[in-house]
């Protein structure tokens, strides 16, 4: 793991500048390298530095955040800091790591900060199934951040979630749900007796699988592929169930 990942915010606005500056002051394992007011008097140190994290406003003039990540060659880990929240799937699309929407709090800055500074070092294995499904209760509802409001999931209506980058991707047969979080998080919230992890990307509801075959789930109209990671613990887990 990292000692620091080094940073660099890029904010048109002072206050907002201050309020970064002020967070990453407060968090060890953040050290600032710079502070620019925009992407293009940014642009030459970035190169030259290669921060492992940049902070990045969306709205400045002349060039915007959005145009500018495409341009950034090496690229760093990015946390977009703005006031608006449509841009959150064009973000999506550019690997952006995290979203935060202005005025945030410290809490929030910390949480974002600390899951990319624990990204630098390996991830542990997933704990076995068996042991989640002795430990969890059940679980009738769970409420999701999606945009800005919160909304609530009845477990029963799960079919499986899939893995986005940064964001899970929510099936049920009436809609799909994106949310900003992640597996290990759901995980958490999700009584672990009815849900199981069978890829990187896929997480499925136990009682909706419609059958197995080839190390591919059918669930509904999708296909959906067991991993050689998880499946010693999945299949596992299904003869408990037998």
């Amino acid at each position: 793991m990292k000692d620091k990942l080094t940073c660099y915010i890029i904010e048109d606005e002072h206050l907002a500048q201050e309020i970064l500056e002020e967070y990453i002051r407060k968090v060890s394992f953040l050290e600032l390298k710079g502070t620019f007011m925009s992407p293009l008097e940014a642009a030459a140190q970035l190169a030259a530095d290669q921060p492992d994290l940049l902070f990045l406003d969306i709205n400045m003039p002349d060039l915007d955040g959005l145009s500018f990540i495409p341009m950034l060659s090496p690229k760093p880990m990015i946390i977009l800091t703005t006031a608006y929240d449509q841009y959150a799937l064009k973000a999506y699309d550019l690997e952006v790591k995290d979203y935060l929407l202005k005025p945030f709090t410290f809490e929030r800055f910390y949480r974002a900060v600390l899951r990319l500074y624990q990204e630098q070092s390996p991830r542990p294995v997933p704990a076995k199934q068996e042991e989640k499904a002795e430990a969890k209760p059940e679980q009738e509802y769970i409420f999701l951040k999606v945009g800005h409001r919160i909304q609530k999931v009845a477990t029963r209506d799960i079919l499986f979630v899939e893995g986005m980058k940064d964001y899970l991707r929510i099936h049920t047969r009436d809609e799909k749900i994106m949310t900003l979080l992640s597996f290990a998080r759901l995980e958490e919230l999700l009584p672990a007796q009815e849900f199981a992890r069978v890829h990187r990307s896929f997480l499925v509801a136990l009682n909706k699988i419609d059958h197995i075959e080839k190390n591919r789930i059918q669930i509904a109209d999708q296909l959906i592929p067991i991993s050689d990671t998880y499946a010693e613990a999945f299949y596992r887990m299904l003869r408990g169930l037998q």
